[in-house]
């Protein structure tokens, strides 16, 4: 096998559960009716976007996921990655996989690393104390490995759904006071969202430099990262990378992570990506990030960037309920074999 090119896509399937089963206060679920659309607007999408390998969020059970490429036609070829036994507990990372590419057996990853610190005592004498206790994922991050080419590397990937914006409920809080905080808790919310997915990214950057650091292994991370893409949660996943525009061989951080949302740029003569919308506030929170290996003027390259694809006309559906769509994007990019 030596396939010449490969495609990744990403994709927030909005809480996809089998009818009648409850997810979060809501007891009651998707009706039939409700669920029926929304498999039918992913079967359209799973034909319309071609991908080697997909990376799902917010995923329910292993039931939908299955009929949705049952009804593409799309079962024989592809291998779905959802935990066993998985029947609407909870929300995972999830995959699907062209059957002759993978290897291995994917992994959920729930605790951070072991090495996992983020306290200090501050930087000077003016700055005080700091120590933030969280040691899991709120997502699980799935991880597995493919092999497009029988004489190529294997690309580990990875697919994560960091914390989103949204601030967290506080009420129920042992510490927390009406009279006090109401008028304080969508800051405070907010606030521990922000940490809970800063250190979400730290936790993952952890892995991801045990995982390339002096190794040369292909790397993608996939995902809904619920935050743009000069956040500071980009820039701690990925490292900040150089983006050199020479045109030559000659660039590549060992360690970093390169958005495809800016590969695209370069290519592009407007930034037009946005992949939600909330508050008529258009952004990307869904992305692509890439190692050094498929990085145009990297010297370790061995895949080079063919192009990105947003699919995101959905997005101006007012009632997703209704129309069964996602209220995120759908990212893809591809690349071909092209080593340095």
């Amino acid at each position: 096998m030596a396939r010449t090119q490969v495609s990744f896509a990403t994709c927030n399937l909005l809480n996809l559960n089998e009818p009648g089963l409850p997810m979060y206060r809501d007891q009651n679920g998707w009706s039939q009716q409700e669920y029926d659309r929304k498999i039918s607007w992913m079967v359209q999408a799973l034909r319309s976007i071609e991908a080697e390998v997909w990376g799902f969020q917010e995923l329910w059970h292993a039931d939908s996921l299955n009929n949705c490429f049952s009804q593409a036609g799309l079962d024989g070829d592809y291998t779905l990655l959802v935990p066993d036994g998985h029947a609407g507990q909870r929300i995972v990372c999830a995959g699907a996989v062209r059957s002759d590419i993978l290897v291995g057996e994917p992994e959920w990853i729930e605790a951070f690393p072991d090495i996992f610190k983020l306290s200090s005592g501050g930087d000077d004498e003016q700055t005080s104390d700091i120590a933030v206790q969280i040691d899991s994922f709120s997502r699980p991050v799935l991880h597995f490995e493919v092999k497009p080419r029988s004489d190529g590397k294997r690309i580990h990937v990875y697919v994560c759904h960091f914390k989103s914006k949204r601030p967290a409920s506080i009420h129920r809080e042992p510490w927390y006071n009406r009279q006090t905080y109401s008028k304080h808790s969508e800051a405070i919310g907010a606030a521990i969202s922000t940490i809970r997915r800063t250190a979400e990214a730290m936790a993952l950057r952890l892995i991801l430099t045990e995982r390339m650091k002096n190794t040369d292994t292909p790397v993608v991370v996939l995902g809904d990262l619920n935050d743009s893409q000069h956040s500071n949660t980009l820039n701690i996943l990925g490292g900040q990378p150089n983006y050199l525009l020479s045109g030559l061989s000659s660039g590549g951080s060992d360690v970093d992570l390169y958005a495809a949302g800016t590969l695209q740029e370069y290519r592009s003569l407007r930034d037009v990506y946005y992949t939600h919308i909330f508050s008529n506030i258009k952004e990307s929170l869904d992305h692509i990030l890439v190692s050094q290996e498929f990085y145009d003027n990297s010297r370790k390259r061995l895949w080079a960037f063919k192009g990105l694809e947003i699919y995101n006309d959905h997005l101006n559906d007012d009632d997703h309920k209704k129309t069964g769509t996602s209220d995120h994007g759908l990212v893809r990019a591809a690349f071909e074999y092209r080593p340095a």
